[in-house]
Parts: C-alpha cells; structure tokens; sequence
C-alpha cells in the first residue's frame, strides 16, 4: 500500500514522502479500514522528528485519526462489516491507505459529515472531552479558561464547555484574527484574551468578579504556569495537556495549590489502554457525539476545518501547522 513516510526513520519536513509499505492485517478485535481521510495533530511533528515516545506495539506511521469505510476485520468483531463508513482514533499509522484499528475505537459516520469533517473529530475531540468532561469534570456554571484556543482542540474544548453549561469561557490566542474567530463562532468562546499582550490572569479575575476560573485547560506550560495558578478559583482544575514553551518552572511557591485546594492533572491519550480508549469513546459518543454537525450545521457543535491538503502535499500541510497558521484543523485526504 501507499503510505506517507519518513526518509532515514526522523528528520525535517523535506524527508516526508509517498511511498510503499506493507499493507496490514488486522488481528482478534482490530478492524482494517481503506482511509479516505486523516487528520494532522502537533504529535505528528514530534514523532517525525523523534522526540513523540511511541506507545508500544504502535506503528511507525504518522497519524491517529481517520475516516473511511471497513475493508475487513478481525477475529471476534461482531459490531462491523465490510462497507461500513467509520471515523476512528488508532495508535498511529493513518497517513497510509490502510489502518488497522481497535473495532471499539470506531464510531458510524453520520450520513451528515463529508470524510474530511469525520476524520477531523476523533483525536481533538476525544482529548478536550477527557481533560475537559472526564478529568476536571467540567459542571453547568463552572468559568472555562481554554488555551490555544484556536487549535482543533481548543475549539473542541469551547463548544464542549459551552454544551455542558460552562457560564463563562475565556479563549486564549495570539493574533486579532484568532480572536475575532473564536467569539464569532456559534457556540464559541463568550471572552477571549491576547496573550501576548494581555495578562490573562488579570482578564479572567475581571471576567468572573474576582473568582477565577473553575476549569484550565493548557498545552503551553512553562510560560503560563505561574498565571494559570493565580487564575484559579478555589477548587479549581487544571488538565495540562503538552509543554509547548517549556517544561521547567522555577522560583514556584506550592502554596497557592494548597490554600486554594488546587487540582492539577497531566494527562495523554494516544498512550493510554485500548480499555481505556474504549470506554472514553463511548462515553463520548453517549454524551457529546450526537451534537457535533459539520461547519455549516447547527448542531450545538461544529467541525471547523483550516485547510484540506491532497496527501500528496503533505510537506505543505506539516509547515502550515509548525508555522501555527491554523485556526481549526488541518486535513489530507488520500488522492
């Protein structure tokens, strides 16, 4: 099969490239699925540079989320057939003609959602659901403070707020243009800070008469760190999802996380269990999948696509993303 690869195993953008690979076969549970659509997250960058761990057993090709229709399964899967139309999240391989996937991991595409818009939801989605719904237990009335906020997890995690009843979600970005997108969204952000030029901190203490926020959810790290603290509430919750300026923090005082009753959790998916993935899927799908309608729906949540690149481009489709040009996600689709 065709795949996208990596010349010497990791490197540059410029050793990304179409070539041939072993077709794969599923196993007991597993599903083999023909993509038609995948979609692009940061990990996929550090992985073709070497620095993303691989969870073990998982393929060496770039990519966890996908869209198209079931081709085969395996051994003891009674839930799927052949021709069936699926979005799914998998340990790795979807920059490929073929994935093979936990039959668990797959949800039915909607008749409603294009194969771009299906295979945008699995990896933002399931992610801002666990650090947002499952993790930090996200409850109607609660202040929302949402980081990278016009990332495809960002503007999961907003709609995601919003749907379980947040009263306030404040989004964080860099440029007017961001902003001005995220509050223009239905179902977006109700505030927004510049974080360059504002100190969100000191916004959100506005925002909320004093309290701060309820709900963090981070992938910055290191520069935010000291003003996520002094934006929490009492009691409140961070999830802390990547470290994207840094991982090391000095001169931090531990009591503010203990007066103020602090919860602070780090959390991954792509490593964690297939049992676990399993029931994070269907829980969302109980709970949140049903309201999700392509961008120009009106369900309670939308997909929001930056850019749809032929698989063929994919050099383009990865500088796109390292130059953090996207408000929303970036897709390929298998040409």
């Amino acid at each position: 099969m065709r795949a996208i690869l990596v010349k010497d195993g990791k490197g540059p953008v410029e050793n990304l490239y179409l070539g041939e690979t072993t077709k794969p076969t599923p196993g007991p549970g597993k599903v083999l699925v023909k993509v038609k659509a995948f979609g692009l997250n940061r990990m996929d960058i550090l992985q073709r540079e070497g620095k993303y761990p691989l969870p073990p057993g998982a393929p060496d090709i770039l990519g966890v989320e996908f869209s198209g229709h079931v081709v085969e399964v395996g051994d003891g899967v009674t839930a799927w057939k052949e021709g069936d139309e699926v979005l799914g999240l998998a340990s790795g391989g979807a920059y490929a003609e073929y994935i093979v996937a936990p039959d668990r991991n797959l949800i039915k595409k909607p008749a409603h959602l294009s194969w771009v818009e299906a295979a945008s939801i699995p990896e933002v989605f399931l992610t801002a659901f666990q650090a947002l719904v499952v993790l930090a237990e996200v409850k109607k009335g609660d202040n929302v403070l949402v980081h990278a906020g016009a990332s495809g997890v960002g503007i999961a995690a907003i709609q995601l707020a919003r749907l379980y009843g947040a009263n306030t979600v404040t989004a964080t970005a860099s440029t007017k243009d961001k902003l001005d997108m995220l509050l223009s969204l239905p179902g977006g952000a109700t505030h927004v800070v510049n974080y360059k030029t504002q100190d969100f901190a000191e916004e959100v203490k506005k925002i909320t008469d004093g309290k701060g926020v309820d709900v963090i959810i981070d992938f910055v790290g290191q520069s935010h760190w000291q003003k996520n603290i002094d934006s929490l509430a009492y009691d409140g919750r961070m999830t802390l999802l990547a470290v994207l300026s840094g991982a090391e923090v000095s001169n931090f005082s531990l009591l503010p996380i203990l007066y103020k009753r602090l919860r602070i959790q780090g959390s991954t998916l792509r490593a964690r269990s297939e049992d676990y993935q399993a029931e994070l899927v269907a829980r969302f799908k109980r709970e949140a999948f049903e309201h999700i309608t392509g961008s120009s729906g009106n369900g309670r949540i939308r997909t929001y696509i930056h850019k749809v690149y032929p698989w063929t481009e994919i050099q383009d489709a990865h500088r796109e993303m390292e130059a953090n040009k996207n408000s929303g996600k970036i897709m390929a689709e298998i040409v």
